[in-house]
């Protein structure tokens, strides 16, 4: 009581005034005095008049609760956005893996690149198929565009699989238009069709696929597309280079074809070349 006592002489004249108004506008709102109920109109007009001249003010709070609502709805549909564009490249891809599927008279194994390494010269994809699913050391690794890689690791439930663009990749291959014969190389930095005589004819523009003679491949697999044809002096062979046909980087989903090397060819070849 007594530290109420205090703050009421020191406000008093504050809190009288204030008292005092209060009376007088609860007397105004009871009188029904003609001049009395005009100025109560007047006064609501006034207040009517000002709020109206100051309605162009924003309201700041108002402001911050759209942004923020507008912000989410914007956050939202950049998701959905993304979900879409996702939803539609994943469906172009599998169109082309289902064409694949259903023209392939071999056996396909179906698998996801779960890791790359694409920054060396041994270049390697990891895929979520292994020997539990089918899938042996040397088999081919191929997708919706052509020629991936093969298989040179396997575990239960996963395989590491060799990629054209390896510096120790091999396939004999051959012109689709022209035939020519040659040999498929990654030198590190270009893909090669190697030892091709310069008076055969390949062309750019060429298809480059697998050929019959490759052990290792079944034969019409696309490799790439000859994109330089060049002739070295005091060389009898071209120097032919091949723009790949596969996207290594964006590609995710590939098969394993289920065919492997007539090992019986093989060792007949390596024990004649051993004489």
């Amino acid at each position: 009581m007594q530290r109420l006592y205090q703050f009421f002489q020191l406000f008093k004249e504050y809190i009288i005034v204030a008292a005092l108004l209060i009376v007088s506008l609860i007397l105004l709102s009871q009188n029904d005095n003609p001049q009395v109920r005009h100025i109560r109109a007047f006064t609501v007009g006034m207040i009517g008049a000002v709020q109206s001249a100051l309605s162009f003010i924003p309201n700041i709070v108002s402001l911050q609760k759209e942004n923020e609502v507008l912000r989410q709805l914007n956050v939202n549909l950049a998701d959905e956005v993304n979900q879409l564009r996702e939803a539609k490249l994943e469906t172009m891809r599998l169109r082309s893996m289902i064409a694949l599927k259903e023209t392939s008279s071999t056996q396909l194994i179906a698998a996801t690149i779960v890791g790359k390494n694409l920054n060396l010269l041994r270049n390697t994809l990891t895929l979520n198929a292994g020997s539990d699913d089918g899938v042996r050391a040397m088999m081919p690794v191929i997708s919706g565009e052509g020629l991936v890689g093969r298989i040179i690791a396997v575990s239960a439930h996963y395989a590491v699989a060799q990629m054209v663009l390896n510096v120790d990749f091999r396939a004999s291959a051959k012109d689709q238009r022209s035939r020519v014969d040659g040999i498929i190389a990654w030198d590190g930095n270009i893909l090669r069709f190697q030892n091709v005589a310069k008076t055969l004819d390949v062309r750019i523009g060429d298809a480059i696929i697998t050929s019959e003679y490759s052990d290792a491949f079944p034969e019409g697999i696309k490799i790439g597309v000859v994109s330089a044809v060049e002739e070295a002096q005091g060389s009898l062979f071209k120097t032919i280079l091949v723009a790949p046909a596969v996207n290594f980087v964006m590609t995710e989903e590939v098969f394993v074809l289920n065919f492997v090397p007539d090992v019986e060819r093989m060792q007949l070849e390596e024990k004649v070349q051993r004489q």
